[in-house]
């Protein structure tokens, strides 16, 4: 499985939500908070491309986005085959 590290911030109902989601996947996940961080809030920007808001998602180092792209994976059904891809 891919390394799954994702940004957030204790009051984010997005970031509860993604991890919700990793969790009922049964998905291992690193969480770095950023609340009054700004040294890793600055590398989550860096690493995002300059996205600033919470949650940001990777898989190993790709960038899968927020909740919503989260979401949108899981419920096209591609989000298992991005896993099982980056797991090979």
């Amino acid at each position: 499985m891919p390394e799954i590290t994702i940004y957030t911030t204790a009051t984010c109902p997005y970031c509860r939500r993604a991890k919700e989601l990793l969790r009922k996947k049964n998905l291992d996940f690193t969480e770095i908070p950023v609340d009054g961080d700004g040294e890793a809030r600055m590398r989550m920007m860096e690493r995002a491309n300059g996205r600033m808001t919470v949650p940001q998602i990777f898989f190993d180092d790709l960038h899968v986005g927020g909740c919503d792209d989260l979401h949108e994976l899981h419920y096209d059904g591609k989000l298992d085959l991005l896993l099982a891809d980056l797991a090979r």
